[in-house]
């Protein structure tokens, strides 16, 4: 029987050879994955995973978003709400009600993802419907069980060298505790989440900052306390692995304010101030300080921007965050980013790494930027165009200003699991393909694509990250 994936997948006709040549001589390379979403708990009680639903379908926002869309209740696919009200609990049921709506996923990445995870982790070569659903859940809920099927012997499985996982500022990290003193050889780091502690917007934030303060010891009602806390955990963080910090802002807005100036701002919102006007600019003074602690402390700053963060009001009061409702705007960054860039984007070991939600601003922004700062490199197409087109479009719209050394290789920024090897293999075929084709135009020798090939697969994501 044929399988699901093809060994083809993603080679375009004209340049199918070169393409199988070059992916051959990386789709064995360990995987560094330096930024993502997994749950350190897994690796440190290294527990079987739960049913199918509770590995593939509940905690990945790709599936639900989807089924949403038409017309499935959260409540449906196991999804609880804040106010502990019964949900569908049997896994079962829940896969029984994902097989019915697989077709919904064609042509889409999570269709390519799950596909490779049904045929290469599990062994399925027969198309999930609802016919098929029951002995699907049957097979993947049987290896479940074995030993090698739990995560650290997934994780050896996948060929996995490195995995970054993103903790909150206030995070105690008991978890990768657990995992370094251990004695298991995997390598799993963490990464400095601020957010919660940066913006005044975000729930909690008087008692997040009184939070920081106690775990600290510093005065969190002061500007210079404030920072010194900062400080102060993002070294407890690289006790534990971390070599970068990670920031979802809403913008790209940056500002660089005198220190009276900056400790006046913060004395207003640490009072709680409802001008938006103060608290965004205050997130934008935060973004340069968090620059500035980079360029001290060694951490590789990420920066996402751009995405307005649970856009229904309704399912966010309901739910809560992380439920699918997180929509692309537009994002400025020449203007936005000039104050940072202007305080530390000559600084030659300094990496502040771009991410972006829109890409009309690859070749008119993100590439110049990158291209010319020091300091600038620009992360790979990042979540709504994390696939196949996205991916050949990030390439086509930075390479010729950027060139591929301003990038980083490819980051999973994954939840799924299971999903990280399809994820990587996904993006290392793609590059393939590009690369396939700038040999064919006669823009690239085929020994240069070969070394490229390498680097996009594996050692710019290592340099960059500092891995």
């Amino acid at each position: 029987m044929a399988g699901l994936t093809d060994p083809d997948l993603l080679f375009p006709p004209e340049n199918r050879s070169l393409a199988r040549t070059l992916y051959a001589g990386v789709k064995d390379l360990s995987i560094v994955s330096p930024h993502g979403h997994t749950d350190p708990r897994w690796y440190a009680q290294n527990e079987p995973f739960p049913d199918p639903a509770q590995l593939l379908i509940v905690p990945d926002h790709y599936i639900f978003r989807m089924l949403f869309s038409q017309g499935v209740r959260l409540e449906e696919l196991g999804i609880a709400g804040l106010d502990g009200a019964p949900v569908e609990a049997d896994g079962r049921v829940i896969w029984r009600r994902f097989a019915e709506h697989y077709y919904l996923f064609r042509g889409t990445p999570t269709r390519l993802w799950l596909d490779h995870v049904f045929e290469h982790l599990f062994g399925i070569q027969e198309p999930l419907t609802a016919t098929t659903a029951d002995r699907c859940y049957d097979t993947i809920a049987t290896l479940l069980q074995r030993d090698d099927y739990r995560p650290r012997a997934l994780f050896e499985r996948f060929n996995i060298e490195v995995i970054a996982t993103t903790e909150g500022a206030l995070d105690d990290l008991k978890w990768h505790r657990m995992i370094r003193d251990g004695g298991w050889g995997g390598r799993v780091v963490t990464a400095y989440r601020p957010d919660a502690v940066v913006d005044p917007d975000f729930e909690g934030f008087a008692a997040n900052l009184d939070r920081l303060g106690e775990i600290t010891g510093c005065d969190t009602g002061t500007w210079a306390g404030y920072l010194d806390a900062h400080r102060k955990r993002r070294a407890y963080f690289k006790e534990f692995g971390a070599t970068s910090s990670d920031h979802g802002h809403p913008t790209a807005e940056t500002a660089n304010l005198s220190d009276a100036a900056a400790k006046e701002l913060f004395d207003r919102v640490r009072g709680g101030s409802d001008d938006e006007r103060e608290r965004r600019l205050f997130r934008a003074q935060m973004l340069t300080e968090m620059a500035k602690m980079s360029r001290d402390d060694g951490l590789v700053m990420q920066i996402h921007p751009g995405s307005w963060r649970n856009h229904s009001s309704g399912v966010f009061q309901k739910f809560g965050r992380d439920k699918g409702f997180d929509i692309p705007t537009r994002t400025d960054y020449v203007t936005a980013l000039k104050p940072l860039l202007d305080c530390v984007g000559l600084e030659r070991d300094l990496t502040v790494i771009l991410f972006t939600l829109d890409e009309t601003s690859y070749a008119r922004e993100l590439a110049p930027l990158a291209g010319v700062y020091p300091a600038v490199k620009l992360g790979p197409a990042w979540w709504f165009h994390d696939s196949p087109e996205g991916m050949r479009r990030f390439r086509e719209m930075t390479t010729e200003t950027a060139g591929f050394y301003n990038t980083v290789g490819f980051n999973d920024d994954t939840r799924a699991f299971p999903s990280i090897p399809a994820r990587h293999d996904v993006a290392r075929r793609v590059d393939c393909a590009f690369l396939a084709r700038l040999v064919s135009e006669h823009r690239l020798r085929e020994e240069e694509a070969h070394e490229l090939a390498r680097e996009l697969a594996y050692t710019l994501a290592k340099k960059a990250y500092r891995l």
